[in-house]
């Protein structure tokens, strides 16, 4: 695991955010859409508001590290037994086999875009929408929040596969 790539891919919710919410892209929607004004934005603790999106969006680059670097399932299976971290064992060897053997099978940015992208329909497309149902919120709302995902999702899976 690659915590640096991880602590860099988690900045990229947070650049995109302030690209896509800015008002002179999709802010002005987004306000419309969800029912807030300039001044409820302005609002708030800002450090304590970034500062926890962006352990969130750490959470969630830890995540896609896993869903979009395969080879780390392989780890997961092996790293419980007992002879796993003792030299020359029968589990030990093969993970050191597999690893030299296919450490570099699907890992670049457009395998991790697609990972993205799935995730991003499968997660946060379901999260955003039973939202949106209960707070009765539209189509355009829920549109804005999965779109500004699924770009957020589609480079992180990229850039956590590529150099992860």
């Amino acid at each position: 695991m690659n915590f640096p790539i991880l602590f860099a891919a988690a900045l990229i919710p947070m650049v995109i955010g302030a690209i896509w919410y800015n008002p002179k892209v999709l802010g002005n929607a987004w306000m419309k859409a969800s029912g807030v004004t300039e001044q409820q934005v302005q609002s708030g603790n800002m450090v304590l508001i970034f500062g926890l999106a962006y352990l969130f969006s750490f959470f969630l680059a830890f995540a896609m590290n896993t869903w979009s670097i395969h080879q780390n399932s392989v780890y997961q299976l092996f790293v419980t037994d007992p002879t796993f971290n003792e030299a020359g064992s029968e589990i030990a060897n093969y993970y050191a086999n597999f690893v030299e053997k296919y450490s570099d099978r699907h890992r670049s940015f457009g395998h991790g875009v697609v990972h993205g992208g799935m995730a991003a329909l499968v997660f946060a497309l379901p999260f955003i929408g039973i939202i949106a149902l209960f707070e009765r919120r539209g189509w355009k709302y829920v549109m804005i929040h999965f779109l500004y995902w699924l770009v957020s999702m589609i480079l992180m899976g990229g850039v956590i596969c590529q150099f992860g």
